[in-house]
């Protein structure tokens, strides 16, 4: 056990060692912390802090009921200060009020410099809550103001959209109803547009003639909990599925059918199918919604492709027929099993199946420079990580990937799907040129953009210079943290991006996930957090935040925790989905209770109710 004198001079010694780290990084940055020196002075001494293992002195200190340096990110020098107070205190010399007070205020300073940063990028603090809510608009937004003010009124306080989905025109009818919505609730709802960065994703496949499946939903004994709701549809567009996560006639499965037979339906009258393996199966007309388009349900399983016959029992033993109309396409996918080989190609043309066992297929790489940068024996996972697989060979056709990771029955492949490289030095610019056209618009009308695929310092400083070039300085900028190599570069990403202009984190815990491995995710996610205390930048907590619950109604015990520890973030942010007002209220209610309870990462003791 150590003596309180030694315990002085080791406390001392860390002190000096502190100041002279923090110094060294802030001559390092230079120009850099000129305008946020607060800031980028504590971060300074929280990297020097952290840069040794401080646990002995941590259970000593505890053991003289002081403070552990366990929760000292935003005021690191204040509290190193208050310790060695506390030390002299015990020690017997005399501690003056004034230098107490003084060493209370500093600590207070770096809460305060925290909120005043989020309110600058995020908007003002809401009401009960401390932690704003940040969704994803759906398409449907654009033309559902309705949906809109729902959105508000259950507690949206960020409306996200998306630049890698929709276009100009859709975007400005989204942000329109947010802010008419927001102007008639009298709250303030502030515009995010992610740009959408460089494509890691799986190119086209070879398109294979409509066929849409309809599904109720089963409890687990085989039970219908819920019919298959579709549309009976006379546009005369192609049927075809709903659009996941949209909200009214864009999220039902639709049926093309003659106008004329359409007009003659009534709720409650029958409609019988043949499906493509023969089966009679019968539909429930539901509801008229709107001249071309019907809402009906089948409580059985049901394949349907254009020319299946379809009879209108209309009672009195009358029948009228007609059948399926066109179906739009849909892309082949490939079924890949481990030990299979696939090739990620260079050529651009529509990927196609393997024709022989251990052979998946070929499907291109929609950015097919990233080839480039990939060496055999390095990892690829595809579609958030649920396949994996290493280069095996690399030539002039592409990558040739031997599959490890699939599901027994293996896993499908499909057009679109993530590509995650997380052992390859990807060389590709954050800003390409669908970016620097989306950032035209974003700069006009948007509050905060969305930097996706961060990897650098120099890469915030060109976001930096292409707004300002656009004269919009003051334009909020979070960077989306989802590399590896941006978890490496995070002090000098956040240093470079807080020098410039209202800045934040984002925790896309999806692709970071993949990259860094799903063991780390939680201790990464922890030293962002922390990271991001220290230089007073406020953090978004992203990916996957009540999926199950935005997806089908039911939220799972995980997602629950992971609310509730999701407020010691400045921002949650929620994706889109048919049940995400709820999602919206139950997050709003969870945040609500647990500010009461912590404040980032400490207990506050408020009085327990049994």
């Amino acid at each position: 056990m150590q003596t309180l004198p030694e315990i002085q001079s080791e406390l001392n010694a860390l002190r000096a060692r502190v100041a002279a780290g923090q110094q060294a990084l802030l001559a390092g940055w230079g120009a850099l912390a000129t305008g946020h020196d607060q800031d980028a002075a504590n971060l300074a001494a929280y990297i020097a802090f952290r840069r040794e293992d401080h646990r002995g002195l941590q259970e000593r200190l505890s053991q003289l009921g002081l403070s552990s340096l366990g929760r000292c990110e935003g005021h690191v020098v204040a509290t190193l200060d208050a310790v060695a107070l506390a030390l002299d205190a015990l020690a017997g010399a005399a501690v003056g009020e004034a230098v107490l007070m003084k060493t209370g205020r500093a600590n207070r300073q770096g809460d305060n410099r925290l909120k005043q940063n989020t309110q600058a990028l995020l908007g003002r603090e809401p009401k009960q809550r401390r932690v704003r809510i940040m969704v994803t608009l759906p398409t449907a937004a654009a033309g559902e103001i309705r949906f809109v003010r729902d959105l508000i009124e259950h507690g949206m306080d960020i409306a996200r959209i998306n630049c890698a989905h929709d276009d100009a025109d859709t975007w400005m009818a989204m942000i329109a109803n947010v802010r008419s919505a927001a102007g008639a609730a009298g709250r303030e709802c502030l515009i995010h547009m992610d740009l959408a960065g460089p494509k890691l994703r799986t190119g086209e496949m070879a398109e294979t003639p409509g066929r849409l499946r309809l599904k109720p939903k089963r409890d687990e004994r085989g039970d219908t909990r819920a019919p298959a709701y579709f549309l009976f549809d006379a546009s005369g567009e192609p049927g075809g599925p709903g659009l996941r996560g949209a909200v009214g006639l864009a999220s039902y499965p639709r049926l093309s059918v003659a106008r004329d037979w359409l007009d003659r339906l009534r709720p409650g009258d029958l409609v019988e199918a043949a499906d493509t393996r023969g089966k009679k199966r019968i539909f429930n007309v539901l509801e008229r919604m709107g001249e071309t388009h019907v809402l009906a349900c089948a409580a059985d399983s049901v394949w349907l492709e254009q020319g299946c016959a379809l009879k209108h029992l209309a009672g009195e033993g009358k029948q009228r027929a007609t059948r399926v109309g066109t179906l739009e396409s849909t892309p082949e996918a490939l079924l890949a099993h481990v030990g299979d080989r696939l090739l990620l190609s260079r050529d651009p043309a529509p990927g196609e199946a393997g024709g022989e066992d251990g052979d998946a297929g070929r499907i291109p790489c929609a950015q097919p420079e990233v080839l480039d940068s990939l060496r055999v024996g390095e990892r690829v996972f595809i579609d958030d990580g649920q396949i994996g697989a290493e280069v095996e060979r690399l030539d002039a056709a592409g990558a040739c990937l031997r599959i490890t990771r699939a599901r027994p029955e293996g896993d499908k492949i499909r057009p679109g799907k993530g590509l995650n490289f997380p052992d390859s030095d990807i060389a590709l610019p954050a800003l390409g040129e669908k970016d620097l056209l989306d950032l035209d618009f974003v700069a006009r009308e948007a509050d905060i953009v969305g930097y996706s695929f961060v990897q650098s310092a120099a890469d915030m400083d060109r976001l930096a210079d292409e707004v300002e070039a656009r004269g919009a300085g003051n334009l909020g900028r979070i960077a989306k943290i989802e590399t590896r190599r941006a978890v490496v570069n995070l002090p000098e990403i956040v240093v470079h991006g807080a020098s410039r202009g209202p800045f934040g984190l984002m925790i896309a815990r999806g692709d970071l996930a993949v990259e860094i491995g799903w063991s780390r995710l939680a201790e990464i996610q922890e030293e962002i957090l922390w990271l991001a205390e220290a230089a007073h930048v406020p953090v978004v907590w992203a990916t996957q935040v009540f999926e199950q619950l935005i997806k089908e109604n039911l939220p799972s015990r995980a997602e629950m925790t992971d609310a509730a520890m999701s407020e010691r973030a400045e921002c949650v942010m929620l994706n889109k989905g048919p049940f995400v007002l709820h999602a919206i209220a139950m997050l709003d209610d969870i945040a609500r209770r647990m500010r009461a309870h912590q404040h980032k990462k400490s207990a506050r003791l408020r009085a327990l109710h049994w």
